[in-house]
């Protein structure tokens, strides 16, 4: 709901868009509360598992089955809206993109419930922990990678072309030379994106467009101020490799706040358990972000991932209380629903396929189509 909310209002409201760098808006927590509910999802759907093996096939299998679907929906498949064009070039297919990611953290996730816990009993969050040790080992050496390849890495001078109508593409040079810069134009995570999938295959609509430096509309689309850096037009993947190795750890999160439901019965215990962690990630976000470990949605820093954890589990809490404490479930059936049929909507509205499937039906011309005949195009 949130997604399709500033999905379709975010261009009227930029305050409500995706951050244009650091900062976090609303929009930035729409993939992280789905990469969080997943983790709590896992827990229950491996509370019990009599062969790891098949269990590990499985996974393999809807995380395939999820990366494809991702690939024809965000790979450019549907690019022709107006043209009702459809193909892939695959000189410049996106390898990368929102199911791509929730797949890979899945299987990653899935993985460690199936194989890394213990046999220990649990009766307190001391016990919880224990448990689960390996599990949360996993998520801190992800996160160690992480950070050591975004401010170890040498980043060095680079470029790019994008193609200009009626000539030949324009060349544009970036200098960088540095290591630790959380820039647009320096970071680790669109240097290992380039190096590995070429600039060609990287979202050609970079978030920060919408940054002073490059949006006179700021923090709108807007035209190049006449002194804009070479890099405000350069391709750069929101879901690239790096950042996604932090939306693992943020599927991670979300599976401990599942085994509280696995483990403890008492709502006390639950709301406990899941309120301190929470409390805990947001004011470790907060504190690292004073510290210069600022909050970025396209980097997936880890202040963003503390925060928007922390966020999400308070609210996953707050929603718990409403429904199953006190049984306001009624306020909350056209959100279960939406639960129930995430994908489907996501295929549907997010991404655009369900304007292609009504722009297809038209009478001798595409533009006398159904979208018209409502009232809706031109």
């Amino acid at each position: 709901m949130l997604m399709i909310f500033v999905d379709d209002a975010g261009t009227y409201l930029p305050a409500i868009n995706h951050s244009p760098w650091d900062g976090v808006n609303l929009a930035d927590f729409v993939m992280p509360f789905f990469l969080f509910i997943v983790g709590v999802a896992l827990a229950l759907t491996y509370k019990r598992v009599s062969n790891k093996a098949m269990a590990t096939k499985k996974a393999v299998l809807r995380a395939a089955k999820l990366f494809v679907v991702g690939l024809v929906i965000q790979g450019g498949y549907f690019h022709g809206l107006h043209n009702l064009t459809y193909g892939v070039d695959i000189l410049s297919i996106r390898w990368t993109g929102i199911l791509q990611r929730i797949a890979i953290a899945y299987l990653l996730a899935a993985i460690c419930e199936i194989w890394l816990k213990s046999d220990d009993d649990v009766d307190s969050g001391h016990s919880l922990a224990r448990r689960y040790r390996s599990q949360l080992l996993v998520a801190l050496i992800l996160t160690t990678i992480y950070m050591i390849l975004l401010y170890g890495l040498y980043v060095p001078d680079w470029e790019y072309q994008l193609p200009v109508a009626g000539s030949g593409p324009k060349s544009f040079s970036v200098e960088c030379g540095v290591r630790g810069d959380t820039g647009p134009a320096c970071n680790a995570v669109g240097m290992i994106d380039r190096r590995i999938f070429g600039v060609r295959h990287l979202h050609r609509r970079p978030v920060y467009e919408r940054t002073k430096q490059c949006s006179i509309d700021s923090p709108a689309s807007g035209p190049l101020p006449p002194d804009a850096p070479s890099w405000c037009q350069a391709p750069f993947d929101p879901e690239g490799l790096l950042s996604s190795v932090m939306a693992i750890v943020t599927c991670l999160i979300g599976l401990q706040f599942g085994h509280v439901i696995v483990h403890f019965k008492d709502h006390k215990d639950r709301i406990v358990q899941w309120m301190i962690p929470s409390f805990c990630l947001l004011a470790l976000a907060f504190s690292l972000d004073c510290f210069g470990v600022h909050m970025n949605k396209a980097l997936y820093t880890l202040s963003y991932t503390c925060a928007t954890a922390g966020t999400a589990g308070m609210l996953f809490t707050g929603v718990y209380v409403l429904v199953d404490v006190y049984g306001y479930r009624r306020p909350t059936l056209a959100m279960e629903w939406l639960g129930m049929h995430a994908l489907m909507i996501y295929v549907l509205i997010g991404c655009n396929i369900f304007p292609v499937f009504i722009q297809g039906f038209y009478w001798r011309e595409p533009q006398n189509n159904l979208l018209r005949v409502i009232g809706i195009g031109s």
